[in-house]
Formats: C-alpha cells, sequence, structure tokens
C-alpha cells in the first residue's frame, strides 16, 4: 500500500500544479505593472498629480485644503482645495460625502475624515476610487492610492517609478 501512495503523490502533484499556478483572470484582463509612484489624473478636470501606490494602505487619501462641509438637496456635501505644489495652481472642488472614516491617530486621538469618490485615472485604466480627504502637505506625494483602488487591476514593482503616464482618454 505504501508503495502505492509513494508512485501516486508525485502523478496527483503533477496533475494538480496547473490548476494551482493558473491565473484568476484571462490573459487580456492580467493587471499591468506600475512603479511605486506614478503620475494619475483626477475627475472630469483631469488634475494631475503624483500618486505613491500604497499596497500596504487600504484606503486612498488626496491631499485637501480649506475642508468645508455644507448641506445641498439634503445631502452631506464637502468643498476643498486642490494644490499644484509645482505651479502653485489651486483648484475648488465640491463633491457629495459618501460616508466618513475614524482614524485613530498614534497619540490615542480620532480623527473623522470625509471620504469622496473621484474618477481616477493610472496608465490607461479610469475607474472611480475612495478617498479619504486630508491635508497631506507634510507628506513627500499629495496622494495615496490604497489596496481598495489597486486590486484587481494593478501590480507594483516596488524597484520602479513613473512607468505609465495616464492616457484614458475621452
Amino acid at each position: 500500500m505504501r508503495t502505492w501512495t509513494f508512485a501516486l503523490f508525485p502523478l496527483i502533484l503533477a496533475l494538480a500544479t496547473p490548476a494551482a499556478l493558473a491565473r484568476d483572470t484571462p490573459p487580456s484582463e492580467t493587471p499591468d505593472v506600475f512603479g511605486w509612484v506614478e503620475w494619475i489624473e483626477l475627475g472630469d478636470e483631469r488634475i494631475r498629480k503624483k500618486g505613491k501606490l500604497d499596497s500596504g494602505a487600504l484606503t486612498s487619501s488626496l491631499d485637501a485644503r480649506e475642508i468645508e462641509e455644507f448641506r445641498r438637496d439634503g445631502r452631506r456635501h464637502v468643498r476643498f482645495e486642490l494644490h499644484d505644489r509645482d505651479t502653485g495652481e489651486v483648484t475648488t472642488l465640491e463633491k457629495r460625502i459618501k460616508r466618513f472614516v475614524r482614524i485613530v491617530r498614534h497619540s490615542g486621538n480620532h480623527q473623522r475624515r470625509p471620504v469622496i469618490e473621484m474618477d481616477l485615472c493610472l496608465g490607461s485604466t479610469l475607474h472611480s476610487v475612495e478617498f479619504t480627504l486630508i491635508d497631506r502637505s507634510n507628506f513627500n506625494y499629495p496622494v495615496l492610492l490604497g489596496r481598495r483602488a489597486l486590486e484587481g487591476y494593478a501590480l507594483i514593482d516596488s524597484s520602479k517609478t513613473f512607468l505609465r503616464d495616464p492616457a484614458c482618454g475621452d
């Protein structure tokens, strides 16, 4: 009996390995490879920013200033400014608030942040992404893209930057 077990085990392993290694996605849907920092475009305005792709973060965040919550037609909205660090240009946007997240700070204090939804162009992929709004002026990159924004279509090459320009067309 042991002889059969030892003889069958390699055969079963050989037959099972290709199935285990098969991709979950068809070849036409193979995720694109991006550097850990990429140029992105945001919203209908196609605002160009540097984005850090961070698989260690779940949620994405956007450098927003002068964040002001208000109500329109009974719904919560937010008005905020996006600053271009290179040109100094300021763009004011208004978006509907989808929800709020509660962030626990290292000091133990809690911070409540609004979450908005915006179109994101990364490489040639355009899709809607949730962003928390926070002043990121003390960070190197104005946009942080977390796992939720990247899952299913992006792989990160941590040794590279700026592999693809945004090319989502109109």
